[in-house]
């Protein structure tokens, strides 16, 4: 493992959900701040409310900064990021929630974009409360797409699952219009890339669910399968993506298939997460295809139990652990995958061509 400490940038989502619970338990254990140096974005008085609620946590200790520069190794920080006077209130709804969940969103966006954190967790944020706060975006995603290089991807991860999605939030009356091949083809390039380059798996094998119930039924319940689906992955399969299907989504989870796979493509919001969500506790949300790495747990703001120190900390801890991962895989490949010419003449000033190389000079 590296001796770098990854500054891990962490938002603390909708101040009256569980975000902050399942931060504090996370952090609390001190053999954290040996991989990591965590910056919370955030109210410290919110802190000090959900600290006060956890009975069995004893380690968690933060300091408060002003900026992310100031993030101390060994310590949890916290930077100040909310304006006006926050008030409490867990399990409640609110337009004022809202904006400081955009507040600690955007600051901790800024600092990721210029390079104070080298990755970024977010905890749940309530779509209902972002947006009478003026958010304009359906997610966290999409909020990210607009502020990063790249084309996104929702991919859930765990340890025995990975599944992206063609579709994302979005009415499912509107889902089959936005079932076509070059969407198809292009959410399987961005999987394949991200499984490489992310997860070092070297030729991932992804599997496509199909849309309609019984794959279609030869076309009784819908042609998306033939027309569209199957097309897509042909396609794929002549460009060298090892892409299989497309698999009627009820028998492909309950006979365990995805185990034979590195991953899987759904065509849409429930139809992956559903049975992603029952198969993974430990599950985590990743936008792959961008050039920062932002990871999240794999749940919502659990209202129904804020305040009450049941909210699970798993999540929330494999998304750190896995942001960390991811960008160090991506240091790893940027290194391996370097083109040897062109670093020669970084390094020389030298205009050389392939036969000026040191014999020993990897080719591409």
């Amino acid at each position: 493992m590296s001796d770098i400490k990854i500054k891990v940038g962490i938002t603390q989502g909708d101040p009256n959900g569980i975000g902050w619970e399942v931060i504090i338990k996370a952090l609390a254990d001190p053999r954290m701040g040996e991989f990591c140096i965590p910056v919370i974005y955030g109210s410290p008085k919110a802190a000090a409310f959900y600290r006060k609620t956890l009975h069995e946590v004893e380690n968690f200790n933060y300091t408060v900064i002003a900026r992310a520069s100031e993030a101390q190794p060994k310590r949890i920080n916290i930077v100040d990021c909310c304006s006006g006077d926050l008030k409490v209130e867990p399990g409640v709804l609110s337009a004022e929630a809202g904006t400081w969940a955009i507040e600690a969103l955007q600051a901790a966006t800024a600092d990721l974009k210029a390079g104070y954190i080298d990755v970024m967790v977010t905890a749940p944020i309530n779509k209902e409360s972002v947006q009478r706060a003026g958010f304009g975006f359906t997610g966290h995603t999409e909020f990210l797409a607009a502020n990063f290089d790249g084309d996104p991807l929702m991919l859930m991860c765990s340890e025995r699952l990975k599944v992206g999605l063609v579709t994302i939030h979005i009415p499912l009356s509107e889902v089959t219009a936005q079932i076509t091949q070059e969407r198809i083809l292009a959410a399987l390039k961005r999987l394949r890339e991200s499984l490489i380059r992310d997860f070092s798996i070297h030729e991932p094998r992804i599997a496509v669910l199909s849309l309609n119930p019984h794959n279609g039924d030869g076309g009784l319940m819908g042609d998306q399968e033939q027309t569209v689906i199957r097309p897509a992955i042909q396609t794929a399969q002549q460009e060298h993506i090892l892409a299989f299907g497309p698999f009627a989504a009820d028998g492909f989870f309950a006979s365990a298939s995805y185990l034979k796979y590195d991953a899987v493509l759904a065509m849409y919001h429930d139809q992956g997460l559903a049975p992603f969500k029952a198969l993974s506790n430990d599950g985590v949300n990743f936008t792959a295809g961008l050039d920062a790495v932002r990871t999240s747990p794999a749940h919502g703001v659990g209202f129904d139990i804020a305040g009450t120190d049941h909210a699970d900390p798993t999540s929330m801890r494999q998304a750190i652990y896995m942001a960390m991962d991811i960008w160090r895989s991506r240091k790893v490949y940027a290194r391996i995958s370097a083109n040897p010419l062109q670093k020669f003449k970084r390094e020389t000033g030298a205009d050389v061509s392939v036969a000026d190389l040191p014999d020993d000079t990897p080719q591409d």
